[in-house]
């Protein structure tokens, strides 16, 4: 807790909190951003220290902060602050479902479905382990604070599950050497075609609804039915980024070690390889595939629909540009 002799803390320039530290028009900055808020080890961080954090961060957006902090803390609270509660709500998000968490969970399912790739109830038990997980990632990572029923959910879970069984089994029934590189490339395609019909599903209400629209101040002025035919494709291209280092670069290699004499006297080691593999490509390509878009993207006033355009045109001083939260 902030101790009631708190004080506005004594800094030039005083750090902006209501936005990231780095400059998010740049791909640099993105990345740097996301380099910090994705960190895997920001999972360990403990409850009473992410609550702490939040009330850093909030105690600071209303002037006041225990004068004891540094600048550097009060970012380190920031960042701990962005990788664990929602932009939108302010919730703490599932843990599962943090973008900190993807490289914990998706390199054993990915190590998983590139070594189990060839026999029918492998690829059943790891596409639907894999679609479960992502079903969890897009949900906790959606825009806006509509919460979609559970039969929409339940649905939207069977669509995304549905479409990458089939791309896989279909896939696999093409190529005819499965141990060939081609038949070690059929979980990428599935994975792909599966982030094309899964996120726009679960998030599909966003189409019906909006996403909220705010000013540079961060007041919401309405909520836009056009942004989520520009974020959620954005968000998608994301994804489907984050897995090609992992999906096409570990394919390749174990392509040219599965000819070794070591390799073939020890094929259980392929597993544990491909995780620890998956492992390190997905610590860069995760914050560099979060990178590609600005996660607080912009939009002109001018290509919203008429409805919000002409209630934004009433305001005293009406922006030429309004942000939006896209997701993850």
């Amino acid at each position: 807790m902030i101790p009631p002799n708190a004080r506005v803390i004594d800094v030039f320039p005083r750090p902006d909190l209501s936005r990231p530290r780095w400059d998010q028009n740049t791909y640099k900055g993105r990345a740097l951003h996301f380099f910090t808020t994705v960190n895997p080890m920001n999972i360990f961080v403990t409850s009473s220290k992410l609550e702490q954090c939040r009330e850093i961060v909030k105690s600071y957006r209303k002037g006041q902060i225990d004068s004891s902090i540094t600048v550097e803390e009060l970012w380190k609270a920031k960042h701990l602050y962005d990788s664990a509660f929602h932009p939108d709500t302010g919730n703490k998000m599932f843990l599962p479902g943090r973008m900190s968490f993807q490289v914990w969970g998706n390199m054993v399912i990915t190590g998983g479905m590139l070594t189990f790739y060839r026999r029918f109830h492998h690829v059943i038990f790891w596409q639907w382990i894999n679609q479960s997980f992502n079903a969890v990632v897009n949900y906790t990572n959606r825009s806006g604070s509509h919460a979609a029923s559970t039969k929409h959910l339940f649905v939207s879970y069977c669509c995304a599950t549905g479409s990458a069984l089939f791309a896989a089994l279909y896939l696999n029934s093409l190529v005819k050497d499965q141990h060939s590189l081609r038949g070690r490339l059929v979980p990428f395609a599935a994975i792909a075609i599966a982030n094309v019909v899964n996120i726009p599903i679960m998030r599909s209400n966003e189409f019906s609804d909006g996403i909220p629209v705010e000013d540079r101040e961060g007041n919401v002025l309405g909520e836009s039915k056009r942004v989520p035919q520009m974020a959620i494709p954005q968000v998608v291209l994301s994804r489907i980024g984050m897995t090609i280092p992992s999906f096409i670069g570990i394919p390749l290699i174990m392509n040219i070690i599965s000819r070794k004499a070591w390799y073939k006297s020890r094929s259980w080691i392929s597993i544990p390889i491909q995780s620890a593999l998956a492992g390190f490509c997905l610590t860069f390509s995760t914050p560099l595939a979060c990178a590609l878009f600005p996660q607080k993207s912009s939009i002109k006033v001018s290509h919203l629909e008429q409805e919000l355009r002409e209630k934004i045109a009433l305001l005293p001083h009406p922006p030429e540009y309004v942000y939006y939260n896209k997701g993850l």
